[in-house]
């Protein structure tokens, strides 16, 4: 026999072997938030994302993310990436040394406000990185609805993080009547929540959505922020149901999945809000942040591979025209033919025509605080009372006290605080353009 023959049965004959010429490393787990449509295109994209490395990648899809990666954190079993949208604890993890900071190929796309720096240890470090990002500060509509007095869509249930939609409304009337600077100290903890410009745009909340009876509230309180469900078991869209009757809805761009017809529109929420002018090209943002919690350097890898430009266009290639992603930084990275109208626009909202982004000020908080924010909401919708409204903020500002007081012991350590970032204007100081990430 020839050499080259005993040479390929020796080959073959190893391939039969288990553990024999094949990677046989644990799959690297990756904890994200989404599920359904969304999650099989994530995992799609997972299975064909070629890092190099041989490894492959389990994918663990949940609504509820914190308590799964609390219980995995306690269990001393975390996984190597998880996906987060809570800056809050994000940071309280590192603070923790949880997390690994990331590689300089992915802290060059920590692009703001989405990852800003942290100090740790005295140094100056990135522990996350956006992968997909939602434009908040949204109305949706149906075409043709008049919009000088919109009847509001209101659902607020959400399991564990029932309140969100309502946070999502005070967050968006402080940035637009108080500014980015104001609403800044108010969400890294720097601003008494009894201050009139919080307090007025609680009070604002309750003037737009008008006077509500017990039945129209306990809807609202008891419905999903996606709407009751059809017959198939499918979300129908709160302006969808006739049994809210409303024109009008308060909503971030990914409610887009439950609204895929050419009868809906959006545009910015500004006009609705009674603040300023000067404020109207400001925009809430969210996003969803890739960190690494595991020794493993493959895990590294595998998001700075997500975060790339090649990762991107995968995964928008991989997913369906509903759950398309948003992305932080879109240079040289173009919407597909097919996409909607109201993609578009969202799009151009956020690439483009913002001019100032400001991060969700509750997933900006401490979790403590920003549980009690969700939860003081409901109680607000509920009893929208000066009387009520006087209790609640009190008890928000105890709690702030309390959690400033717990992080302020670690000298070495400095939460986030850029958390809202100018677009598209020239720094004179850094010499790049605001929106740009460091070194970029």
């Amino acid at each position: 026999m020839s050499r080259f023959l005993r040479a390929l049965l020796a080959v073959c004959l190893l391939a039969l072997v288990p553990g024999c010429g094949a990677d046989t490393r644990d799959p690297l787990v990756v904890l994200g938030p989404w599920t359904g449509e969304e999650g099989e295109a994530f995992e799609a994209t997972l299975d064909k994302l070629d890092d190099g490395t041989g490894r492959t990648y389990t994918y663990e899809g949940t609504r509820s993310l914190r308590e799964t990666l609390v219980s995995q954190l306690e269990a001393d079993d975390p996984p190597d990436v998880a996906v987060l949208n809570s800056i809050g604890e994000l940071t309280e993890y590192a603070r923790r040394d949880k997390l690994r900071p990331l590689v300089d190929e992915s802290s060059e796309r920590a692009f703001a406000p989405w990852a800003p720096t942290l100090i740790v240890d005295n140094k100056q470090r990135t522990y996350w990185v956006p992968l997909k990002v939602d434009l908040k500060s949204l109305v949706w509509s149906k075409r043709g609805a008049p919009g000088d007095r919109p009847t509001w869509c209101v659902g607020l249930a959400s399991q564990a993080t029932s309140g969100w939609p309502g946070t999502d409304w005070i967050e968006d009337l402080v940035l637009h009547q108080a500014g980015p600077t104001l609403y800044v100290q108010w969400a890294t903890g720097l601003l008494d929540w009894r201050d009139p410009a919080v307090r007025n745009a609680w009070t604002t909340w309750a003037r737009l959505l008008g006077k509500r009876s017990p039945d129209a509230v306990q809807r609202s309180l008891t419905t999903s922020f996606e709407g009751p469900s059809t017959a198939d078991g499918q979300p129908r869209g709160l302006l969808d149901s006739p049994r809210f009757g409303c024109t009008h809805e308060h909503q971030s761009a990914f409610i887009r999945y439950v609204y895929a017809g050419d009868d809906v529109k959006v545009e910015p929420s500004a006009r609705y809000l009674g603040g300023k002018s000067a404020y109207r090209d400001a925009f809430e943002v969210a996003g969803d942040m890739a960190a690494v919690f595991s020794d493993d350097p493959d895990a590294q890898e595998l998001v700075a591979r997500l975060s790339s430009r090649a990762g991107r266009e995968l995964w928008r290639a991989e997913a369906g025209p509903a759950v398309r992603p948003l992305f932080p930084d879109t240079a040289g990275l173009s919407l597909p033919g097919s996409a909607t109208p109201v993609e578009r626009e969202i799009e151009s909202l956020l690439t483009s025509r913002a001019r100032t982004l400001c991060f969700d000020a509750s997933d900006v908080m401490a979790p403590e605080l920003r549980d009690a924010f969700h939860r003081a909401v409901l109680e607000f919708f509920r009893d929208p009372t000066e009387r009520q409204l006087d209790s609640l903020l009190g008890q928000l500002e105890t709690i702030r006290i309390h959690t400033n007081t717990d992080s302020g012991t670690d000298r070495s350590f400095r939460p986030p605080s850029a958390i809202c970032e100018p677009q598209g204007v020239d720094d004179p100081e850094s010499g790049r353009t605001q929106g740009a990430p460091p070194g970029g």
